[in-house]
């Protein structure tokens, strides 16, 4: 597999119909994206605003963007007037900003709330006791600017495959009881981001609906790019 084109091939014919690829393309030039779009590509995920908005403007308008990375809150407004979907709401504040910003540009923008269930504490997210806090509190449930579609989250970093689909398992399970007890009449509450290069097979097999491939498709980041 050496081209971008045959990289990208063989990760979409190990998908399964209900599973979409989101290709990680930060870190990696314009042109690497462009090359993925005409070989059909269209959903691409950025974790850093300014090169998020330097793609955005050099490169076909009907690309998907996905914001996948810590998002600040005085930074949402640079992409509320175009961005997809949020994979990464990890706070309250951050829900408030994007509900403000998406309303100023009068959008709904789809976000999924971050789960924190790895191992390491420098992962962001919601632990699942505050993400279930966050929407018994219900202030949400008045925000017109945004609409929750679903769970994302990171498994452990570890070779330890067992503890990876533990993390995906309990994502899993949360995604199934918030889904019954809150958004059992919303068919946009669907979504469940987890899986990347290296444990993307466990995390379709414990339920994901998007995955989240870079290095499998792109090769190792360029972080002179960052």
């Amino acid at each position: 597999m050496n081209t971008l084109q045959e990289r990208l091939e063989h990760v979409r014919q190990e998908l399964p119909a209900g599973v979409e690829l989101v290709a990680v393309s930060k870190f990696h030039p314009a042109q690497a994206v462009a090359n993925a779009f005409e070989a059909g590509q269209r959903i691409f995920g950025e974790s850093h605003v300014q090169e998020l908005r330097q793609k955005y403007d050099a490169l076909p308008k009907e690309i998907e963007w996905h914001f996948i990375g810590h998002l600040q809150t005085n930074k949402v407004k640079y992409i509320a007037p175009f961005i997809s979907l949020i994979h990464s709401v990890d706070s309250p504040a951050l829900l408030r900003e994007i509900d403000k910003q998406a309303r100023r540009v009068g959008r709904r923008i789809p976000c999924l709330l971050e789960l924190h269930v790895a191992a390491e504490e420098s992962k962001f997210g919601f632990t699942p006791e505050a993400c279930r806090a966050l929407l018994r509190e219900g202030e949400w449930k008045n925000m017109e600017g945004i609409e929750i579609a679903g769970l994302m989250c990171m498994a452990t970093n570890t070779d330890d495959t067992d503890r990876i689909r533990s993390d995906f398992h309990t994502a899993r399970t949360l995604f199934d009881e918030l889904k019954a007890d809150y958004f059992a009449d919303s068919p946009a509450f669907c979504q469940r981001s987890w899986g990347m290069s290296h444990d993307y097979p466990l995390a379709i097999e414990e339920g994901a609906t998007l995955v989240r491939i870079g290095t499998a498709i792109f090769g190792e980041r360029d972080y002179s790019q960052k």
